[in-house]
């Protein structure tokens, strides 16, 4: 319905600017599909009701709790006026509101110091609110390409799920498979076509969704490791602490100023520009999308191993120090034109042999 009643609501939903150091796409398209996913959601709720009465209240509550990240980021996709400040403000305050309600805090962390930290109420709630804006903006930092930021929070969910079945969760689970439905709904209009696009309040949102399931997961299953969904949202979190470090020590630039170096652009622009098709919207349009899938099995490198030693905080440190070790070793690699061979091949195959002989004519 949005995409097609573009041209009704175009003035105030369409992404007019292509000129950005984060813009990929040919031409300009809807950037409100957070609608989508949040109908979804709220669709959702009777049949959560009636399947586990207790998901349901929570996803009711859950909701409520995120209006202000919600409303800030698409209040900010409508109108290009709000602040990223203002739009973390807002999750910081869906999240004290989810610490109020549904007692969603970070209570262990199992990092040396931090404990002590979270052991008093107001640590506690401190950390809460900054870990669940860090996820909320780390998801909009990622969302820069048809289906990437969609598809990583798609495989972030399908972790919780399982580990929540895993220990005997059915609310956070069923929580996480219609997270997971609402967000493929978005995906197929989104990937590889790009006909919609998350905006600030679907990005804001779905990070403060995943953000949220996982501490509820901590909380209610005390035999799930702390470090599990920081391993399970390492690559958005990884990637806007490095870039952090990369505006402000390297650029000496603020870090809320957008690039084009992220990860996924460095992918973009030294991978898929020089080897898939010209500059015609349509040869665009598939090296957008076909950046994403790179960026899916990075994600899955940390996801993976989470989902299988969930309770083992040992072994999550050490993936997680693995993961920061591939993280930059391939980011330096693409930044210095040295991309492994692996990821230029797979772009660079030779054509079939009909489509060769059509290319001699």
């Amino acid at each position: 319905m949005v995409i097609h009643s573009a041209k009704s609501h175009g003035r105030f939903s369409l992404d007019h600017d292509l000129s950005g150091p984060q813009k990929f796409h040919a031409h300009a398209v809807p950037r409100v599909g957070g609608l989508s996913i949040v109908a979804g959601l709220l669709c959702a709720i009777p049949a959560l009701w009636a399947v586990h009465p207790a998901a349901g209240k929570m996803a009711v509550a859950l909701l409520l709790c995120g209006v202000p990240a919600f409303g800030a980021g698409l209040l900010e996709d409508f109108t290009k006026k709000v602040s990223p400040r203002y739009r973390l403000l807002a999750t910081a305050l869906s999240a004290g509101l989810a610490v109020w309600f549904l007692d969603a805090a970070i209570t262990r962390t199992d990092i040396p110091g931090m404990d002590w930290v979270v052991g008093y109420g107001a640590g506690s709630a401190l950390l809460t609110a900054f870990a669940v804006a860090g996820i909320a903006n780390s998801v909009n930092i990622i969302d820069g390409f048809n289906g990437l930021a969609s598809m990583c929070v798609v495989i972030m969910l399908a972790a919780l799920a399982y580990v929540a079945f895993q220990v005997g969760d059915p609310v956070v689970g069923t929580l996480a498979v219609a997270g997971i439905g609402a967000v493929l709904g978005f995906f197929v209009w989104n990937f590889p076509a790009g006909l919609i696009f998350l905006g600030d309040g679907g990005a804001y949102f779905l990070g403060f969704f995943v953000a949220e399931l996982s501490i509820l997961l901590l909380v209610r299953n005390p035999g799930v490791s702390p470090l599990f969904p920081l391993l399970v949202c390492i690559y958005p979190v990884f990637e806007t602490l490095f870039s952090i470090y990369r505006r402000r020590f390297l650029r000496s630039v603020p870090p809320s100023m957008p690039d084009g170096i992220h990860l996924h652009s460095l992918i973009y622009r030294r991978v898929m520009r020089w080897a898939v098709g010209d500059k015609g919207a349509k040869s665009l349009t598939r090296r957008n999308s076909m950046t994403s899938p790179y960026l899916w099995l990075l994600c899955m490198l940390s996801v993976v191993p989470a989902t299988l030693f969930w309770d083992n905080s040992f072994l999550m440190a050490v993936f997680l120090a693995l993961f920061g070790f591939t993280y930059i070793g391939l980011y330096w690699r693409i930044v210095r034109f040295k991309s492994p061979r692996w990821m230029v091949r797979a772009v660079t195959r030779p054509a079939p042999l009909r489509d060769r002989g059509s290319l001699r004519m």
